[in-house]
Protein backbone atom coordinates (compact mmCIF):
# COMPACT_ATOMS: atom_id res chain seq x y z
CA UNK A 1 0.00 0.00 0.00
CA UNK A 2 1.07 3.40 -1.12
CA UNK A 3 -0.91 5.27 1.80
CA UNK A 4 -2.71 4.54 4.70
CA UNK A 5 -6.38 3.65 4.10
CA UNK A 6 -8.67 6.04 5.08
CA UNK A 7 -9.23 6.63 8.82
CA UNK A 8 -6.70 4.00 9.93
CA UNK A 9 -5.61 4.53 13.86
CA UNK A 10 -2.61 5.70 14.15
CA UNK A 11 -0.44 6.29 17.55
CA UNK A 12 1.22 9.77 16.13
CA UNK A 13 4.76 10.74 17.71
CA UNK A 14 7.40 13.39 16.88
CA UNK A 15 10.91 12.00 18.16
CA UNK A 16 14.40 14.23 19.10
CA UNK A 17 12.27 17.08 20.94
CA UNK A 18 15.25 18.99 22.08
CA UNK A 19 16.42 22.67 21.99
CA UNK A 20 18.01 22.61 18.80
CA UNK A 21 15.27 20.84 16.75
CA UNK A 22 12.00 23.15 18.19
CA UNK A 23 11.48 24.97 15.33
CA UNK A 24 11.83 22.14 13.07
CA UNK A 25 9.10 20.53 15.31
CA UNK A 26 6.45 23.39 15.03
CA UNK A 27 6.73 22.77 11.59
CA UNK A 28 5.46 18.97 11.77
CA UNK A 29 2.80 19.81 14.36
CA UNK A 30 1.71 22.56 11.85
CA UNK A 31 1.21 19.87 9.35
CA UNK A 32 -0.05 17.40 11.77
CA UNK A 33 -2.91 20.22 12.69
CA UNK A 34 -3.42 20.75 9.55
CA UNK A 35 -4.50 17.40 8.95
CA UNK A 36 -6.17 17.32 12.13
CA UNK A 37 -4.00 15.51 14.31
CA UNK A 38 -3.95 16.96 17.74
CA UNK A 39 -3.32 13.70 19.83
CA UNK A 40 0.79 13.86 18.90
CA UNK A 41 3.53 12.34 21.13
CA UNK A 42 6.05 14.69 21.60
CA UNK A 43 9.45 12.50 22.62
CA UNK A 44 11.37 14.72 24.63
CA UNK A 45 15.19 14.40 25.19
CA UNK A 46 16.26 15.74 28.64
CA UNK A 47 19.75 16.51 28.83
CA UNK A 48 20.26 18.89 26.57
CA UNK A 49 20.35 21.99 28.37
CA UNK A 50 16.70 23.56 27.87
CA UNK A 51 16.34 27.88 28.38
CA UNK A 52 13.19 28.54 30.30
CA UNK A 53 11.64 29.82 27.27
CA UNK A 54 11.96 26.09 25.39
CA UNK A 55 10.71 24.78 28.51
CA UNK A 56 7.74 26.72 28.43
CA UNK A 57 7.29 25.99 24.77
CA UNK A 58 6.89 22.41 25.54
CA UNK A 59 3.87 23.40 28.39
CA UNK A 60 2.80 25.65 24.97
CA UNK A 61 2.12 22.16 23.48
CA UNK A 62 1.32 20.26 26.09
CA UNK A 63 -1.64 22.86 26.40
CA UNK A 64 -2.78 22.53 22.61
CA UNK A 65 -3.11 18.51 23.27
CA UNK A 66 0.23 16.94 22.91
CA UNK A 67 1.53 14.33 25.05
CA UNK A 68 5.00 14.46 25.96
CA UNK A 69 7.26 11.48 26.61
CA UNK A 70 10.82 10.21 27.67
CA UNK A 71 13.36 9.53 24.85
CA UNK A 72 16.50 9.20 26.11
CA UNK A 73 19.13 11.66 28.21
CA UNK A 74 21.50 13.04 25.60
CA UNK A 75 20.95 11.15 22.47
CA UNK A 76 24.41 10.82 21.88
CA UNK A 77 26.58 8.02 21.90
CA UNK A 78 30.60 9.44 23.01
CA UNK A 79 31.84 5.82 22.83
CA UNK A 80 30.75 2.68 20.43
CA UNK A 81 32.19 -0.54 21.75
CA UNK A 82 30.41 -3.40 21.72
CA UNK A 83 29.64 -5.44 18.68
CA UNK A 84 26.04 -5.20 18.48
CA UNK A 85 25.98 -1.76 18.94
CA UNK A 86 28.63 -1.24 16.44
CA UNK A 87 26.34 -3.59 13.55
CA UNK A 88 22.87 -1.11 14.79
CA UNK A 89 25.11 1.79 14.39
CA UNK A 90 25.82 1.41 10.89
CA UNK A 91 22.88 0.01 9.81
CA UNK A 92 20.66 2.03 11.61
CA UNK A 93 21.28 4.27 14.39
CA UNK A 94 24.39 5.63 13.86
CA UNK A 95 25.68 7.29 17.20
CA UNK A 96 22.04 7.84 19.06
CA UNK A 97 21.02 4.43 20.38
CA UNK A 98 22.74 5.16 23.98
CA UNK A 99 20.94 2.76 25.84
CA UNK A 100 22.86 -0.23 23.54
CA UNK A 101 26.34 1.55 25.54
CA UNK A 102 24.96 0.48 28.96
CA UNK A 103 24.37 -2.37 30.94
CA UNK A 104 21.09 -2.95 32.50
CA UNK A 105 21.72 -0.73 35.90
CA UNK A 106 22.92 1.87 33.50
CA UNK A 107 19.85 1.55 31.00
CA UNK A 108 17.82 1.94 34.68
CA UNK A 109 19.32 5.01 35.76
CA UNK A 110 19.38 6.82 33.01
CA UNK A 111 15.32 5.67 32.74
CA UNK A 112 15.00 7.59 35.78
CA UNK A 113 16.47 10.69 35.63
CA UNK A 114 14.66 10.96 32.38
CA UNK A 115 11.46 10.29 34.36
CA UNK A 116 12.11 12.56 37.48
CA UNK A 117 13.35 15.60 34.86
CA UNK A 118 9.76 16.13 33.69
CA UNK A 119 8.63 16.93 37.41
CA UNK A 120 11.87 19.22 38.59
CA UNK A 121 11.29 21.20 35.55
CA UNK A 122 7.11 21.79 36.21
CA UNK A 123 6.20 19.44 33.07
CA UNK A 124 3.64 16.73 32.62
CA UNK A 125 5.39 13.52 34.05
CA UNK A 126 5.37 10.77 30.89
CA UNK A 127 4.17 7.47 30.90
CA UNK A 128 5.77 6.41 28.03
CA UNK A 129 9.62 6.04 27.16
CA UNK A 130 10.91 5.72 23.95
CA UNK A 131 14.83 4.94 23.81
CA UNK A 132 16.24 7.09 21.08
CA UNK A 133 16.58 4.41 17.69
CA UNK A 134 13.97 2.19 19.40
CA UNK A 135 16.58 0.08 21.23
CA UNK A 136 16.24 -0.62 24.31
CA UNK A 137 19.52 -3.00 25.22
CA UNK A 138 19.41 -5.67 27.93
CA UNK A 139 17.14 -4.58 30.72
CA UNK A 140 14.41 -6.75 32.44
CA UNK A 141 11.04 -6.00 33.27
CA UNK A 142 11.68 -5.79 37.30
CA UNK A 143 14.04 -2.82 36.02
CA UNK A 144 11.98 -1.62 33.81
CA UNK A 145 8.52 -1.42 36.12
CA UNK A 146 11.19 0.41 38.52
CA UNK A 147 11.61 3.58 36.69
CA UNK A 148 8.10 5.11 37.17
CA UNK A 149 6.98 5.17 33.49
CA UNK A 150 4.20 2.64 32.81
CA UNK A 151 5.04 1.91 29.00
CA UNK A 152 8.06 1.78 26.85
CA UNK A 153 8.35 1.57 22.75
CA UNK A 154 10.21 -0.40 20.60
CA UNK A 155 10.43 -1.53 17.25
CA UNK A 156 8.58 -4.26 17.65
CA UNK A 157 5.14 -1.89 19.58
CA UNK A 158 4.66 -0.60 22.73
CA UNK A 159 5.15 -2.75 26.06
CA UNK A 160 2.46 -2.15 29.19
CA UNK A 161 4.80 -3.00 31.89
CA UNK A 162 2.11 -3.72 34.42
CA UNK A 163 0.18 -5.73 32.68
CA UNK A 164 3.18 -7.27 30.46
CA UNK A 165 1.67 -6.92 27.53
CA UNK A 166 2.55 -6.12 24.00
CA UNK A 167 0.35 -4.30 21.19
CA UNK A 168 0.87 -2.13 18.04
CA UNK A 169 3.53 -3.64 15.74
CA UNK A 170 3.48 -2.10 12.37
CA UNK A 171 5.29 0.96 12.85
CA UNK A 172 5.84 3.46 9.61
CA UNK A 173 9.44 5.95 9.62
CA UNK A 174 10.08 8.75 7.02
CA UNK A 175 13.83 9.44 7.99
CA UNK A 176 15.51 9.19 4.51
CA UNK A 177 18.30 11.12 4.31
CA UNK A 178 20.34 8.72 1.94
CA UNK A 179 19.28 7.21 -0.94
CA UNK A 180 19.61 3.59 0.48
CA UNK A 181 17.64 4.55 3.38
CA UNK A 182 14.94 5.86 1.11
CA UNK A 183 14.65 2.60 -0.74
CA UNK A 184 14.97 0.65 2.87
CA UNK A 185 11.95 2.82 4.17
CA UNK A 186 9.32 2.96 1.33
CA UNK A 187 9.55 -0.57 1.36
CA UNK A 188 8.97 -1.20 5.22
CA UNK A 189 6.69 1.31 5.01
CA UNK A 190 4.30 -0.34 2.09
CA UNK A 191 4.49 -3.77 4.63
CA UNK A 192 3.62 -2.11 7.44
CA UNK A 193 0.59 -0.55 5.95
CA UNK A 194 -0.64 -3.79 4.90
CA UNK A 195 -0.20 -4.72 8.73
CA UNK A 196 -2.12 -2.39 10.13
CA UNK A 197 -4.95 -3.44 8.19
CA UNK A 198 -4.91 -6.58 10.35
CA UNK A 199 -3.52 -5.13 13.64
CA UNK A 200 -5.89 -2.18 13.53
CA UNK A 201 -3.79 0.18 14.63
CA UNK A 202 -0.16 1.69 13.48
CA UNK A 203 2.55 4.08 14.73
CA UNK A 204 3.38 7.40 12.72
CA UNK A 205 6.94 7.70 14.22
CA UNK A 206 7.88 11.37 12.93
CA UNK A 207 11.97 13.11 12.84
CA UNK A 208 12.04 16.80 13.00
CA UNK A 209 13.41 16.97 9.37
CA UNK A 210 10.93 14.67 8.00
CA UNK A 211 9.14 17.23 6.15
CA UNK A 212 12.03 17.99 4.15
CA UNK A 213 13.03 14.93 2.98
CA UNK A 214 12.26 12.65 -0.31
CA UNK A 215 9.48 10.81 1.73
CA UNK A 216 7.88 13.91 3.07
CA UNK A 217 5.38 13.87 1.07
CA UNK A 218 4.21 10.10 1.96
CA UNK A 219 4.26 11.51 5.30
CA UNK A 220 1.94 14.20 4.65
CA UNK A 221 -0.37 11.58 2.65
CA UNK A 222 -0.30 9.05 5.91
CA UNK A 223 -1.27 12.12 8.15
CA UNK A 224 -3.84 12.77 6.05
CA UNK A 225 -5.14 9.47 5.94
CA UNK A 226 -5.18 8.43 9.97
CA UNK A 227 -7.39 8.69 13.06
CA UNK A 228 -5.07 9.47 15.94
CA UNK A 229 -5.34 7.64 18.80
CA UNK A 230 -3.80 7.58 22.86
CA UNK A 231 -2.10 4.71 24.05
CA UNK A 232 -5.57 4.32 26.55
CA UNK A 233 -7.23 3.71 24.09
CA UNK A 234 -5.04 1.48 21.85
CA UNK A 235 -4.65 -1.02 25.36
CA UNK A 236 -8.25 -0.80 25.30
CA UNK A 237 -9.16 -1.94 21.69
CA UNK A 238 -10.08 -5.89 21.59
CA UNK A 239 -8.80 -5.58 18.00
CA UNK A 240 -5.11 -5.60 18.85
CA UNK A 241 -3.77 -8.77 19.88
CA UNK A 242 -1.54 -8.91 22.95
CA UNK A 243 1.25 -10.51 23.21
CA UNK A 244 2.56 -11.75 26.54
CA UNK A 245 6.05 -12.49 27.84
CA UNK A 246 8.10 -14.57 30.88
CA UNK A 247 9.23 -12.24 33.67
CA UNK A 248 12.82 -11.73 33.46
CA UNK A 249 15.75 -10.38 35.95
Amino acid sequence: MKHLRAEQAALVSIHDVMPETLGAVQACLDECYRQDVRRVHLLVVPGRGWSAAQLQQLRTWVSEGCVLAGHGWLHHCEAIDRPYHRLHSALMSRNVAEHLALDAEGIAALMKRCHDWFAIKQLPQPCLYVPPAWALGCIGRRRLRATGFEFVETVRGVNELRAEQWKLGPLLGYEADTPLRSRVLSTWNRANRRAAVLHGTVRIGIHPHDLELPLGEELRCDLAQCQPITLQEVFAAPVVQALRQPESR
